[in-house]
């Protein structure tokens, strides 16, 4: 079971880049519960971040994310807790 995943995008910072990056948690009912944008010089970088995520959603939403017009790489980190007993 995901905890969490924080998807780090890089992209060229583009109009329209958001929204475009915004549409593969849209098209799935899904609004990221953490949303950074930071240009850094000739770059985007942009990190998602989804808490309790359906774990068969995440790759798809990986793979959408890199077929986005001005992306250059997509990361995708899993973290999990274990409880206290």
């Amino acid at each position: 079971m995901t905890d969490c995943v924080t998807f780090a995008v890089l992209a060229l910072p583009e109009p329209g880049l958001l929204p475009r990056l915004l549409q593969p948690f849209a098209k799935r009912d899904i609004t990221p519960d953490h949303m950074l944008a930071e240009r850094q010089g000739e770059e985007m970088r942009v990190t998602f971040t989804l808490h309790a995520p359906d774990p068969a959603m995440l790759h798809l939403i990986a793979g959408n994310l890199g077929q986005v017009v001005g992306v250059l790489a997509v990361d995708m980190q899993e973290a999990r807790w274990a409880q206290a007993a």
